[in-house]
């Protein structure tokens, strides 16, 4: 009896109790996949991210290298372009410093032809050799004739209309082939010092020929133009006591030179060039064989 009330309990369906369902354990499971899943989706996110910001920089900093190039090329360029209107501008200006001083010594010609009219050619080389920036000594005067600060001549040059002019200092000046004519009339001119003359070519000192009687001294020291032509043609000057000829550099064969102007000049003492200078050393003598 105790069976059959026991097997009829466990029939009876209104006391079973199903277990619970195992949804709970697959809800965790979910949980835990899509904690996976997200914690896999943050993971590739930041990696994305970080590699996108990584891209970024070096874009930056690509783009900032390009500009700093850019703005350094600009730059150089700019400052080249500069450097190089200056140049023009300081070549231009010194073109027409140029030509001003050519126009101004070709005005100062034409002045002295009347000067020269009233007041004679020694008053008139006078005027010309301190409007060059030079000096002058009259004949029985010491003192040397200068520009006034104003870069002319005062009154006292009228007062030496009687005196002839016996010395010329025109060293470093623009003096050239036309400004010569002034000197070439003075008849006792004794002293001529034409040294650091640029423009004092060949052709000049072939104007001085008419100097002849009178020169004694001369200097050419520092004349770029003066070749040895110019120098022969030197011969002329048969009064001449002293010339010098240092730092010529258009002449080739300084010890040559130096022998053609002792022979042109057999009185006059050259100095300023060496017999060796531009000579080659004679070869050694060959040795002798014993015999």
């Amino acid at each position: 009896m105790a069976a059959l009330g026991a097997l009829r309990h466990c029939r009876a369906p209104g006391r079973l109790r199903p277990p619970h369902p195992t949804a709970g354990g697959g809800s965790s499971s979910s949980r835990s996949s899509s904690s996976r899943s997200s914690s896999s989706s943050s993971s590739g996110g930041g990696s994305s991210a970080g590699s996108s910001r990584a891209a970024a920089a070096a874009t930056a900093a690509a783009t900032a290298a390009t500009t700093a190039a850019t703005t350094a090329a600009t730059l150089r360029l700019a400052a080249l372009r500069g450097l190089r209107s200056w140049l023009c501008g300081a070549e231009e200006a010194a073109g027409w410093s140029a030509r001003l001083q050519r126009y101004r010594l070709r005005l100062d010609s034409a002045y002295r032809g009347s000067v020269r009219e009233l007041y004679g050619p020694d008053v008139a080389a006078a005027f010309f050799v301190l409007s060059c920036g030079g000096s002058a000594r009259f004949q029985g005067r010491d003192e040397w004739l200068r520009p006034d600060a104003r870069g002319g001549c005062g009154p006292e040059l009228l007062r030496l209309r009687d005196l002839p002019v016996v010395a010329v200092d025109l060293s470093g000046s623009a003096v050239d082939y036309g400004g010569l004519d002034d000197l070439a009339r003075l008849t006792q001119l004794q002293h001529l010092d034409l040294s650091g003359c640029r423009r004092v070519d060949d052709w000049s000192l072939a104007r001085l020929h008419t100097l002849g009687a009178s020169l004694r001294e001369l200097s050419l020291a520092g004349c770029p133009r003066v070749t040895e032509r110019g120098l022969a043609a030197l011969h002329h000057l048969r009064r001449l006591r002293r010339l010098d000829v240092s730092d010529l550099p258009a002449v080739r064969h300084p010890g040559l030179t130096r022998i053609l102007l002792e022979e042109m000049l057999p009185r006059c003492q050259v100095v300023g060039m060496d017999y060796a200078d531009g000579l080659e050393p004679p070869p050694p003598p060959a040795a002798r064989r014993p015999p």
